[in-house]
């Protein structure tokens, strides 16, 4: 029900946190992976660590904000592997903390073409592939951050909300075809992005006594369920959100 075994998965943003982890699992699975962020240096490290391994990954340096690099990204899996059968789009963004109001047009385009568009691009070159095999799984790392307010990474929250309704109408046009698409939304994650948070000893003790289970999430805690997400253990799964926050949105 969990077995991957020779499916191509692209996961972006996957030199570190949780699109490592993901990376790792899907390959861990059986799965061939696609290790993907701006630095060619961390992507190829992170190849070489699931290669030594015994795994298959490719290195594929891209920038998401570029739709040039984008079709790159898409274009060198298919010539490397043939096809793509998970894509996993996690890079994102979140160059400002404060009210919205204080925010330039600049942050605001940045965010959302990083966050927002580049997966409309990506899903728009890799779900027609997808059709032509009858099946597919697309992933989107979203947030809790879309599913409630917040007043200092509002914009942030903007985007992530955008992500999960791109998800739920992405499913409409293209289960028919046998494709899958669905969201995560992570609560606080020990990841190099959230590290003002869970580094600082008061918003650790609040964050971790606002959750039922007392702790803060992992990369691996994210990575199960998206290992769920790509395998046959969900197949009928689609146009979701699931949200691992370790039950913080439910107090």
């Amino acid at each position: 029900m969990f077995d991957l075994t020779g499916k191509v998965a692209i996961v972006t943003g996957s030199t570190r946190g949780i699109g490592k982890a993901i990376a790792v699992a899907y390959a861990r699975a059986g799965a061939r992976v696609v290790i993907s962020s701006r630095k060619p240096d961390m992507c190829a490290a992170v190849a070489d660590e699931i290669t030594a391994e015994g795994h298959e990954a490719l290195a594929i340096p891209c920038h998401v904000g570029d739709g040039g690099q984008l079709k790159a990204l898409v274009d060198e899996t298919v010539k490397a592997w043939g096809r793509v059968d998970i894509l996993v789009c996690n890079a994102a963004t979140n160059p400002i903390y404060g009210p919205m109001v204080d925010a330039s047009d600049e942050a605001f385009d940045r965010i959302m073409q990083t966050n927002v568009r580049s997966v409309f691009q990506l899903c728009n070159m890799v779900c027609p592939m997808m059709a032509e095999k009858g099946e597919g799984s697309v992933i989107v790392i979203s947030s809790i951050a879309g599913l409630r307010g917040n007043d200092v990474i509002g914009l942030y929250g903007v985007s992530k909300a955008a992500e999960a309704g791109l998800v739920r109408n992405l499913a409409v046009e293209w289960g028919p075809k046998g494709i899958r698409a669905n969201a995560i939304s992570p609560g606080l994650v020990k990841t190099d992005f959230a590290r003002a948070l869970w580094e600082d000893p008061v918003r650790l003790e609040r964050a971790e006594k606002q959750t039922p289970l007392r702790r803060i999430g992992e990369p691996e805690d994210i990575a199960g369920v998206a290992v769920f997400l790509a395998a046959k253990a969900s197949a009928y799964v689609t146009g979701q959100n699931i949200v691992a926050d370790g039950g913080e949105t439910i107090c």
